[in-house]
């Protein structure tokens, strides 16, 4: 530890030079204060380390921890923000009063435009936008108004401002308020920060405080001055200025659009015209000239910031202008949730529209947010309460007394009605974060959604019990039928009843646990020799899922039967009864080709593992017991359904009682009815597929899944020929000769059915 003491010493003598390699000793400074007397303790502090024994610390009482750190990192150019090369001056020397070309005010707009972007992809404001001298030159001081927000302060009023300085004041102005919109409206909503967006703005206000008028009027008014400067800068150069200043008047109407929730022409028109200029933005882009002096990292030691000096993020223009159009394009598209159909609907629309790649940004997805809980309503008009009844009354409660709201106008407590109202009430109150959290948790990052998912089942979970325990009150109370049916071994009847509440959360859990599974393959969460294991369990859920779901059509089935006899059935009745049997008519053909599609992936990646045609990495502190536990922890919670076991598990990946031929065949059978059914929900319409808004998006994921079965055709294919080659025709004694790729997601057809390419490694002579 002596010896350390000394190396630390030296360092801290090194760094306190400046240097990077041993310097001779210098010279005490000569400091001519008064009172003040400069000595050399280098020898007397080296003689004092010496002393030290091996393990033996010295420390101040008043010398903190961040003092200690503070030392390594003065004079370090990489962490000390302060730190001044030699021959470098410490400020900024660049003056924002000078005259600037026409050209050179569309570079630096068009510059800013980079970092703002940017600065929505998730890097922070210290490397973007507060780069820039003039932002800098509008916030410090800060402004008490609008007036006060100039590059000069306090300027004389005999001297005037160049105009085309204005006009770039006009243009910071709106990109700087749009920015403080888009970072409260950010901040107001559930995301993750440092993983989506950076929304600290290092003791800067982005003039939330002025008037969003005021800022407008400034544009306005640049507007004005670049008319009068027609005749004096060319046409083409005037209109691209003019079009850049319209860009920012509209972003800050589109920063207004939740307050239109109720209007959707209203909240889509900012949007639409922002979609129409782009075009004019980047046709004069050419025009522009960069001003580089404009924009610096020196400026970042003037932030309230604790983090080390980083590189400006310097965005090709062409990157930023296209993920400005997708912002623009994806914000009208999310307007479209306003136009609510019936909960299926809304649910395929979020669900569609964040899982589009590249995923729409963070801004996007909390203004999505907003629409479907600002101030606990949804879309601004509807209560949870609605929400839940409609989705109640789609999947299991189709035109049943139990939503009647006529039951909440009863006081007498042994009325049944004023049980159902009591019951039917307590179980939203519980039912309604689970079933919120569903839509909440699809508006986040791909890999926070299956992060969240895995925690939600819990509470599922959970919800389940509860449903249950009040289908037994709410049996009781209505004084239900039950249904005889035929138990699988044909003795006596079983009584059965249709439990709507647990069924309904029991249909929400199995889908959230697939959902799970599905993810992994989208975000690669399993290697290659895994695949065959997990499609095998995502076919165990998705078969659990269509069992359920016959049991739920068997009581929709008998539900409308009855009401079709009763005289009393209104027309809303008969809507909800056949709405509810196309929902699950598409249930069941979704589950069905989970199940068939997920069964030929899982026998064409045994047969391929079998072979050793796919080898798995090396892993030396693993094995097959610990994989296993770790793919089924999301699941250790969930107790319906059972989690196989690890004997169940592998024996349905490595099906050794299968040869390769029977597992060929099987998967061939599997994947021609997958492909059957994928052809028939790629037809559906927008009302048969729940997906009115979203009906688009929807069929195209629907013919990529078909497309995925079309190529597994083809892999299935090229293994049984190859299987017909080998010896016996069963491939045991010198193996499949072909070479298998697995795709990456964004390779594949779709990112959850990961088809391998497989093909054949040799020349088959003709007549062999």
């Amino acid at each position: 530890m002596a010896d350390n003491a000394v190396g630390a010493a030296d360092e801290i003598s090194r760094l306190s030079l400046g240097g990077h390699g041993p310097e001779p000793p210098l010279p005490p400074p000569t400091l001519r204060s008064a009172g003040i007397i400069a000595t050399d303790i280098t020898d007397k502090f080296t003689a004092a380390v010496a002393t030290l024994e091996p393990g033996e610390l010295v420390k101040d009482g008043l010398f903190t921890l961040f003092d200690s750190v503070a030392a390594l990192e003065i004079m370090d150019p990489k962490m000390d923000s302060g730190c001044v090369q030699p021959g470098e001056e410490f400020e900024v020397l660049y003056d924002v009063s000078r005259s600037l070309l026409p050209e050179e005010v569309l570079g630096i707009m068009d510059q800013l435009l980079c970092h703002e972007m940017a600065w929505h992809l998730g890097y922070p404001l210290s490397q973007t936008i507060f780069t820039s001298v003039y932002v800098e030159a509008l916030l410090m001081p800060e402004p008490g108004s609008i007036r006060q927000a100039e590059f000069v302060r306090n300027r004389s009023q005999e001297v005037k401002q160049e105009p085309l300085l204005d006009i770039l004041r006009a243009y910071c102005l709106g990109m700087l308020k749009a920015c403080g919109h888009v970072n409260e409206r950010i901040k107001s909503e559930h995301f993750y920060e440092e993983e989506d967006f950076v929304p600290n703005t290092y003791n800067r206000t982005l003039l939330t405080d002025f008037p969003t008028q005021d800022v407008k009027d400034a544009l306005e008014a640049a507007r004005g001055t670049v008319e009068s400067l027609k005749g004096s800068i060319p046409d083409r150069i005037a209109e691209a200025l003019i079009s850049r200043l319209d860009l920012r008047d509209i972003f800050l109407d589109t920063a207004e659009s939740p307050q239109h929730v109720r209007d959707l022409v209203k909240a889509r028109l900012p949007w639409e015209a922002a979609i129409a200029i782009l075009p004019r933005i980047s046709s004069t882009h050419s025009l522009t000239k960069p001003v580089e002096d404009a924009f610096s990292t020196k400026l970042q030691r003037k932030l309230a910031s604790t983090m080390p000096p980083r590189p400006i993020v310097q965005l090709k223009f062409d990157d930023a202008f296209n993920n400005l159009s997708r912002l623009c394009k994806d914000g009208l598209e999310v307007i479209g949730v306003l136009k609510y159909t019936d909960s299926q609907c809304l649910q395929t629309f979020v669900y569609t529209f964040q899982s589009k790649k590249p995923q729409p940004m963070v801004y996007v997805r909390t203004l999505l947010q907003t629409f479907l809980f600002n101030a606990m309503e949804i879309l601004g008009s509807m209560s949870i309460r609605q929400l839940l009844d409609d989705d109640f009354s789609i999947i299991t409660l189709p035109a049943n007394p139990l939503l009647d709201r006529d039951n909440d106008e009863i006081e007498a407590v042994h009325d049944p009605r004023f049980v159902m109202s009591q019951q039917m009430e307590l179980f939203r109150q519980r039912a309604a974060q689970p079933f919120l959290d569903i839509l909440r948790t699809a508006c986040q990052n791909r890999c926070r959604v299956r992060r969240t998912l895995c925690h939600l089942i819990r509470d599922w979970e959970n919800l389940q019990a509860d449903a249950e325990d009040i289908d037994q009150i709410l049996q009781i109370k209505t004084k239900e039928q039950p249904l005889l049916q035929r138990s699988a071994l044909g003795l006596n009847p079983i009584e059965t009843y249709s439990l709507p509440l647990s069924s309904w959360t029991y249909l929400y859990k199995l889908q959230q646990m697939e959902a799970i599974v599905q993810l992994g393959f989208e975000l690669e969460v399993y290697q290659t020799d895994e695949l065959a294991g997990m499609y095998w369990y995502l076919n165990y859920l998705a078969k659990s899922r269509l069992q359920h779901t016959e049991r739920i059509k068997t009581f929709v089935v008998r539900q409308t039967t009855t009401a079709r006899f009763s005289p009393t059935i209104d027309p809303g009745q008969e809507a909800q009864l056949q709405r509810s049997l196309a929902f699950t008519r598409l249930s069941l053909l979704q589950a069905a080709v989970t199940w068939e599609f997920s069964d030929a992936l899982s026998c064409i990646y045994t047969v391929l593992n079998r072979h050793a045609i796919i080898k798995p990495p090396p892993r030396p502190y693993s094995n097959d017991q610990l994989r296993y536990d770790l793919r089924m922890r999301p699941f250790a919670s969930v107790s319906l359904p059972t989690p196989p076991s690890f004997g169940e598990f592998t024996l349905g990946t490595t099906q050794p009682d299968s040869s390769t031929e029977e597992l060929l065949e099987y998967a061939e059978r599997a994947a021609t009815s997958a492909k059957r059914g994928f052809e028939t929900l790629s037809r559906f319409s927008a009302e048969d597929s729940f997906s009115v808004g979203s009906h688009e998006a929807w069929t195209a994921s629907a013919k990529g899944a078909l497309k995925a079965c079309i190529a597994a055709g083809v892999a299935i294919s090229c293994l049984q020929k190859a299987l017909q080659r080998t010896a016996g025709g069963r491939g045991t004694e010198r193996g499949l000769r072909v070479a298998a790729t697995v795709p990456t997601p964004d390779k594949a057809y779709h990112e959850w059915w990961i088809v391998p390419t497989v093909v054949p490694t040799v020349t088959v002579e003709m007549g062999n």
